[in-house]
């Protein structure tokens, strides 16, 4: 015997949730902080591959060394160290918002407020950088 959609069965949970449109998580703050957490570490981890690749080649040809850094010398790169630093503190202060969940007994409670408090630290950070850092990059200083 075939069933009705669930629209038309009369058994149908009234109070089931459903799936925000546009994504599979049904998360909340503390949630999309777990991935960003996640994905600005594996950012930072092959930043560090690269950089100890590249640094690495002091040893083998001074020459080569500077040739690879000078490969690094134009805006792209400079955008991608915009990237790294935002990635780097946002790591940080989300990470110290993480030991205080784990660690302090109202860590819990306060989590949602916590995280609000390091996006602010981030954008505080990050407008006092991301200023200087672009005018290096694109004005030549």
């Amino acid at each position: 015997m075939p069933t009705a959609p669930a629209e038309a069965r009369d058994d149908a949970a009234p109070t089931a949730k459903r799936i925000p449109g546009g994504t599979l998580y049904r998360g909340r703050e503390g949630m999309w902080s777990w991935v960003a957490h996640r994905i600005t570490g594996v950012l930072i981890f092959f930043f560090l591959l690269v950089h100890v690749l590249d640094t690495s080649l002091v040893r083998v040809s001074p020459e080569a060394y500077n040739a690879v850094i000078g490969t690094y010398k134009n805006p792209i790169m400079g955008l991608g160290e915009a990237g790294l630093v935002a990635a780097i503190v946002f790591h940080a202060f989300n990470g110290v918002r993480i030991m205080l969940v784990d660690f302090w007994s109202k860590g819990a409670k306060y989590q949602r407020v916590m995280l609000w408090v390091v996006l602010g630290l981030f954008v505080v950070t990050m407008a006092g950088f991301l200023p200087r850092h672009l005018m290096h990059v694109f004005g030549g200083e």
